[in-house]
């Protein structure tokens, strides 16, 4: 209770004071993490330009029974509101979104668009097919129908390589449309393998590094951290230089004998680049979370072991392996979300068969500008991740992960 400017409750002010301080970090969080990700989640099921921009003819598509091309008002309502979109410069947008749904009918609405200007009266049913057959077609006006619904899920079913019929039924996309289901198993495949390959390099080093003299073991783990001091983009392209062709490896390769300079191997631009540089990248982040736990391991427990007549083996597996296992669920739940989102390294080295689903997530965000398949992509990815956390709660326990 307040009154005359004093807290009458004394425990009141410390609680004011603590929400105080972490009510700059509620507003970063949320600026920076919260509001996009809503956004994007939105932005996956919501898409008004086509609903906005050609109201009318849309009402008039809610009637149409979809079987036979519909009637003369669809058509000179849909020539009305085309001609005005040209008008206020948002028939590109239109015509993008229409042709999402059918590939073709972007050129169909821009061309209809500028010749129906000199188009004075109907019958604009016989107007509109002489500009282009394709409005006799009924699927052009089920994909307009279909792009103007202003909340769908058309985008994560194209996520999904499936579709949705005329008729409401779902069905899968044609064969040499379905790109994304095999780019989503990939990613999910690379980011297992790369988190088993920096479980099985990174547990050696973090227990050398652990169990070294100070001096030796402080200048171990300065090593490991160096990849933090230098720049990503230039960790990825040192691995070109290395693996490519005519590279260092390949070089001394055929220098050894091991190979001939005409059967050089290929380790760039393929998976092999893209697993080999992304467990280069992301070992640390295995390492460490792996010597935090070692270091507090004592030494003597090993001995006690072999004292009481455990073998080598066997004193690692029933006292040494339990007692890392926060650090081994640590280091690979996040070695595991990060490389499922990995964009950059995939990009410089992965190639066409390296490529992983962020890669396609920045193409429809960069260069074909649809970002509702983008934000879609996004959000089956944020599920997947969702999912993981779920499993790995419920299997190891989320309070036994420790990151030191």
């Amino acid at each position: 209770m307040i009154s005359n400017g004093h807290i009458k409750n004394p425990n009141l002010r410390p609680k004011l004071r603590a929400a105080g301080l972490v009510l700059p970090l509620v507003a970063f969080v949320g600026f920076t993490f919260a509001a996009p990700l809503g956004t994007m989640l939105v932005r996956s099921v919501y898409d008004p330009v086509v609903a906005d921009a050609m109201p009318r003819t849309l009402d008039l598509l809610s009637d149409w029974d979809g079987k036979a091309a519909p009637a003369e008002a669809v058509y000179a309502s849909a020539a009305r509101e085309l001609v005005k979109a040209r008008q206020d410069r948002t028939l590109g947008k239109i015509a993008s979104r229409v042709n999402r749904v059918r590939g073709g009918l972007r050129s169909v609405l821009t061309k209809s668009a500028r010749r129906l200007r000199r188009v004075d009266s109907g019958p604009w049913r016989d107007a509109m097919i002489a500009i282009d057959a394709d409005w006799g077609d009924v699927r052009t006006w089920h994909a307009i129908r279909s792009a103007g619904e202003r909340y769908s899920a058309r985008h994560y079913l194209n996520a999904l390589d499936l579709q949705s019929l005329p008729g409401g039924a779902i069905a899968r996309q044609p064969d040499e449309r379905r790109i994304y289901l095999p780019l989503l198993w990939r990613t999910l495949w690379v980011s297992l393998t790369i988190t088993a390959l920096c479980l099985l390099l990174g547990y050696p080093i973090a227990h050398l590094i652990a169990h070294s003299p100070p001096r030796v073991g402080n200048l171990l783990l300065i090593l490991v951290l160096i990849p933090f001091w230098t720049s990503l983009l230039v960790r990825t392209t040192s691995w070109i230089v290395l693996l490519q062709t005519q590279g260092v490896l390949n070089d001394l390769l055929v220098a050894a004998g091991l190979i001939g300079d005409d059967g050089r191997l290929a380790m760039i631009y393929n998976m092999t680049g893209t697993l080999v540089a992304m467990t280069h990248v992301l070992l640390p982040f295995m390492i460490l979370p792996l010597y935090s736990i070692m270091r507090a391991i004592p030494p003597i427990q090993m001995s006690a072991a072999a004292s009481l007549g455990a073998s080598s083996f066997q004193a690692f597996r029933r006292v040494y392996w339990p007692q890392t296992l926060p650090g081994v669920s640590a280091g690979s739940l996040l070695v595991f979300i990060l490389a499922i989102g990995y964009y950059i390294t995939p990009a410089l080295v992965g190639g066409s068969s390296g490529q992983l689903i962020s890669n396609m997530i920045a193409f429809h965000m960069q260069t074909s500008l649809n970002w509702g398949l983008a934000a879609a992509l996004g959000g089956i990815l944020l599920a997947c991740v969702g999912a993981l956390y779920l499993i790995y709660d419920r299997v190891v326990g989320i309070e036994r992960m420790r990151l030191g």
